[in-house]
């Protein structure tokens, strides 16, 4: 293939944004976030496994390879040799200067298991999350959710089929790299991602992933999801567990009604039997809430059979916010570099993948602490230009000025433009849905 056609091919994906050639620079503040979360015993299990698998200690030991993984991560280290001069001249984290050479370091990324990783990784994003935080600002329909149940989720899963290969063995064979894929569980109210898993089959159905789903979730919370967990089994497991679910009704799906809640000009809140005509119905009965909004209608399905525990205008409000989780998929990939192979072996894509995440979870928890200070909803935040103002904080460290890193964000959070601008489009989308909301209060 050309050099102008691989370059056509590359600038066709806009997960591929430029790279910056330069690492960011260090902060303390964040890898001491980073540090808090690993402390000694998330290490734990993780060394245990070492012992079973009879692996030995070298001068990449898992703490350090710990500390390398999130610093190509949260540093935007572009390639694996420029890691390896930082390394040598200033050491990472608290670990001193040491030289490594690129080949030790690729195999170790190869050969080190990454369910090591994963142990990790889990632990300390499950310490982050339990983290105490102030009170995040909630849409109005959404505050009766946070109140009649335990936890509200986003869940979906994301094909990283477009990563790119490094190593030269790989290029020649094809230009990208089918990467794997991964599925992520979201807090709906503060943007924290809760869960991760990943497998190396690209095709993998999002079912594939529902009984970890079931199992990490508790029981009395809500789940929103797409399409792609559309199951009657899988329904009637959540009922069973007492867990529930906001999703879409699949187009064509048989189904007979039981009894009509409410119903206006603009929506219709029933009780449905799913499956009518299928040999496998859906057992329990699950709520419709159908609503035109413009020219199209929309149907929502959930459990939840009590319209006084979840109006019918929360199940819209649910299910509109399930884009947060594509909106964290366009952070960790186009933002934190996971659209880029540090090499081509599966066991070090499945490191990158939780090493972004848990680096995801550290500046979520940054924009949660913003969003309080400012009194705005989180979803007002952006993401993106928090973690870029990370570089004017860094400068003005060297500046000599002493400001914890919230202060400094909110200090000038109109310069960075940590608030998000409303646009237009949305104001006037705003005005076409009023009616719609006011006939679902």
């Amino acid at each position: 293939m050309s050099k102008r056609k691989k370059l056509q091919r590359r600038n066709s994906n806009p997960d591929f944004r430029a790279r910056n050639n330069l690492p960011a620079p260090s902060i303390e503040e964040i890898e001491r976030r980073l540090g808090a979360a690993l402390t000694p015993s998330s290490f734990v299990a993780a060394q245990h496994r070492m012992s079973e698998l009879q692996m030995r200690q070298r001068v990449l030991t898992l703490p350090v390879m710990v500390a390398i993984v999130l610093s190509l991560v949260w540093r935007r280290i572009p390639y694996l040799s420029e890691l390896l001069r930082v390394l040598e001249k200033e050491g990472l984290f608290d670990l001193a200067p040491v030289k490594v050479t690129k080949q030790a370091l690729s195999q170790r990324l190869q050969a080190m298991p990454a369910e090591l990783f994963v142990l990790i990784f889990n632990e300390a994003q499950a310490k982050i999350n339990r983290e105490e935080t102030k009170e995040v600002v909630l849409a109005k329909e959404l505050q009766a959710v946070r109140r009649d149940f335990t936890n509200c989720y986003v869940a979906d899963g994301s094909t990283l089929e477009a990563l790119r290969k490094q190593l030269k063995g790989l290029t020649e064979e094809a230009p990208t790299a089918l990467g794997g894929k991964m599925m992520g569980v979201l807090d709906l109210f503060t943007r924290r991602a809760t869960r991760t898993w990943y497998t190396e089959d690209a095709a993998a159905n999002d079912k594939s992933f529902g009984d970890q789903m079931l199992d990490f979730i508790e029981a009395g919370s809500v789940t929103v999801f797409d399409l792609g967990f559309f199951s009657f089994p899988f329904f009637d497991k959540f009922t069973d567990q007492q867990k529930y679910f906001v999703t879409r009704l699949r187009e064509k799906t048989a189904y007979q009604t039981v009894a009509v809640l409410s119903e206006g000009k603009l929506y219709r809140d029933e009780i449905i039997a799913m499956g009518r005509y299928r040999s496998n119905p859906c057992t329990h009965h699950v709520r419709l809430v159908s609503v035109l909004w413009g020219q199209t209608r929309y149907r929502y399905l959930t459990n939840v059979l009590d319209d006084q525990k979840l109006s019918a205008r929360a199940v819209c409000a649910l299910y509109r916010h399930r884009w947060r989780i594509e909106e964290a998929f366009l952070v960790t990939k186009r933002l934190l570099g996971l659209s880029y192979l540090w090499v081509g072996a599966r066991n070090a894509v499945q490191i990158q993948v939780y090493a972004t995440w848990l680096f995801y979870a550290v500046l979520t928890n940054v924009c949660v602490e913003v969003a309080a200070a400012l009194a705005q909803p989180i979803e007002r935040i952006s993401q993106e230009m928090v973690f870029r103002s990370l570089y004017h904080y860094a400068r003005a460290l060297e500046r000599g000025e002493n400001l914890s890193l919230v202060p400094f964000l909110v200090k000038d959070a109109k310069l960075f433009s940590l608030i998000k601008q409303e646009r237009k489009r949305d104001r006037e989308k705003a005005k076409q849905n009023l009616l719609v909301w006011s006939s679902l209060s």
